[in-house]
């Protein structure tokens, strides 16, 4: 008998944090090192307005010339992050990251940020799906 494949609400990790589009990129490193995480959704008027990536931010910050204390998040977004909602199928989800290789996904529900789905949450999505099919 096979399993109904799991919805990505089962794994995505909710309440993410976010950040307001006019943040420094400064604060939003020391936010990300603080909680120990590698996406931010960008918010702007509590709508999603895009993410920034630890790379991003990095990228910024060994900029010659760039003052990472007065560019903000919103300047330096991705302005075309993958979006789903919580019902999508995790193997969609995670077919649809590989393919355009991005290490996140966020989830929303009638426009409302209600997750995020990693590249860490997919390990531990793997690990337990694993667990349940090849449990000994």
């Amino acid at each position: 008998m096979s399993k109904a494949m799991p919805k990505i609400s089962k794994y995505m990790t909710t309440t993410p944090h976010s950040i307001s589009a006019d943040t420094s990129v400064f604060q939003a490193a020391k936010i990300m090192e603080k909680e120990k995480i590698r996406h931010l959704p960008v918010m702007r008027d509590q709508k999603v307005l895009g993410i920034v990536s630890d790379r991003d931010v990095r990228s910024i910050m060994a900029f010659v010339g760039a003052d990472p204390e007065v560019m903000t998040v919103g300047d330096i977004c991705s302005d075309v992050p993958y979006m789903t909602k919580p019902d999508a199928l995790i193997n969609e989800v995670a077919t649809e990251m590989a393919a355009k290789k991005i290490g996140s996904a966020m989830i929303l529900d009638n426009g409302k940020l209600v997750g995020i789905f990693t590249a860490v949450d997919a390990c531990e999505a793997l690990s337990d799906i694993c667990q349940q099919r090849f449990h000994n």
